[in-house]
């Protein structure tokens, strides 16, 4: 009995895959929702799970039944590659990194009085600083422009990008730092910075196929990286991919 089998039955007794598997599953970091759900609706028979991009990847280590897998981490992707869980990644898409605050706050700046300022005494929403790239890339920004330290003790630290975007769309947290995509799909929150590309990695997102993956794998992964779908990605604001080494 293969790991993978008892993954996937754990799963399915705990509701969260069908039972009659899809053809192709995909496992992909939560910011690319919009994008993905399109694509996934134009292919047919596919069930996309979203979360953090460590998250999904140490599940994937662990015999979860993905048949493809878009990370936001190149560090994350090249765990996966050393592991042999996937047969080998390809650049997809790129992102920008951005403060978002309340739609009525005015623009920010990347200062620790313009930040104070902002915050009132609140907290910073961010993705997880030592798991999610989201918050390995808020982590890298804040300590390129020396406020790390500053506001270290001041973060709000959440399993995604996406449930930092909703902490401040309902107004428990003053700031946030997601990337600028998620920022469009709430009308609750507006970009009140933006942060200079050179004070973190480049956020590149990756995609692979795993290597017991469905046949039906290769044509989802094909409609991704197709004409279509590099338009949905910049439909949903994400910029062409940047390429780089990874294993």
């Amino acid at each position: 009995m293969t790991t993978r089998f008892i993954f996937t039955a754990f799963l399915v007794l705990a509701g969260l895959v069908p039972a009659a598997r899809a053809e192709v599953v995909v496992f992909a970091a939560a910011s690319l929702k919009q994008p993905l759900d399109a694509l996934a609706a134009e292919f047919g028979d596919v069930v996309v799970s979203y979360g953090g991009s460590g998250t999904l990847a140490r599940q994937i280590s662990l015999g979860a039944p993905a048949d493809v897998v878009l990370l936001a981490n190149v560090t994350w992707m090249d765990f996966l590659v050393d592991g042999g869980h996937v047969a080998g990644a390809v650049d997809v898409a790129s992102n920008r990194l951005v403060l978002i605050g309340p739609s009525s706050m005015d623009e920010v700046d990347l200062t620790a009085p313009g930040i104070d300022a902002a915050l009132a005494g609140g907290r910073i929403a961010v993705a997880l600083t030592r798991a999610v790239p989201a918050g390995i890339y808020a982590k890298a920004a804040l300590a390129s422009l020396g406020l790390w330290d500053a506001y270290a003790d001041q973060l709000a630290e959440v399993d995604n990008v996406r449930a930092a975007l909703a902490l401040v769309a309902r107004g428990q947290a003053p700031l946030g730092i997601v990337y600028e995509t998620d920022a469009r799909v709430s009308d609750q929150v507006r970009v009140v910075a933006r942060f200079p590309e050179g004070t973190h990695p480049p956020i590149r997102y990756l995609a692979a196929q795993t290597t017991d993956a469905v046949p039906e794998a290769g044509g989802f992964l094909t409609l991704v990286l197709g004409e279509a779908g590099q338009a949905a990605f910049a439909d949903a604001g994400f910029l062409p991919a940047v390429t780089g080494p990874h294993d």
